[in-house]
């Protein structure tokens, strides 16, 4: 085998293991905060609700099952706002709304629901939490996969953040997307990237109505 050829595969190799070590690391660093049920889980401004596909205009399986552990924290009285958080670049596309709705139909009342429509990735999503809604302090609502990461990148941003795992349908290929993801993601804070789009804030503080458009 040509000597070049021997260092790309050790070098491939090396890459592969740092990328899935990643992952890993993360969820040992947060480990501590992150709950499979409310209780002992610590108060905080608001529940992020991380954006997933919809189906016919309804949440997807994965998404209602982020939903109903947000209006469980709500109901709860772990959180006092709810922010959804998705893409919604276009009207063809919209992971907010129809969670907007879910809520509203659960009995949220509307001006404790957020919208955020530019949550285009994870690290978009807490950046804008922090940035655009001012949280401090926030409960992360998403699956386990992707729960690690999630909590990471809000307490690396500077919010005290706590994870909470809705249920809902994961695969092994969910777990094994949180490699490229989460090596991603860590570059975007290593060079403190800034999303796209940011716009004025909307404290949670106000009306919750004042982002729905």
């Amino acid at each position: 085998m040509n000597r070049y050829v021997r260092i790309g595969i050790v070098v491939i190799l090396v890459g592969a293991l740092a990328a899935l070590l990643v992952p890993i690391a993360m969820r040992l660093a947060v480990s501590r905060d992150l709950y499979v049920s409310d209780t002992g889980l610590p108060q905080t401004e608001v529940a992020i609700v991380l954006g997933a596909s919809v189906e016919g205009g309804e949440p997807s399986p994965i998404l209602a099952a982020r939903a109903n552990a947000a209006i469980q924290l709500f109901e709860d009285h772990k959180v006092s706002k709810i922010l959804v958080t998705g893409d919604n670049a276009t009207t063809n596309y919209d992971e907010v709304n129809p969670v907007q709705r879910y809520l509203l139909a659960a009995g949220i009342p509307p001006q404790d629901i957020f919208l955020d429509h530019a949550g285009f990735d994870t690290y978009s999503s807490m950046y804008r939490a922090k940035e655009v809604f001012q949280a401090t302090s926030a409960t992360i609502v998403t699956q386990d996969f992707h729960l690690p990461r999630a909590v990471f990148i809000a307490q690396r941003l500077g919010m005290n953040a706590y994870g909470y795992a809705a249920g809902g349908p994961s695969t092994i290929w969910d777990y094994l997307r949180e490699i490229p993801a989460s090596a991603k993601a860590l570059w975007d804070l290593l060079v403190h990237r800034t999303p796209q789009y940011l716009g004025s804030p909307y404290p949670l503080s106000g009306d919750g109505q004042a982002t729905w458009y």
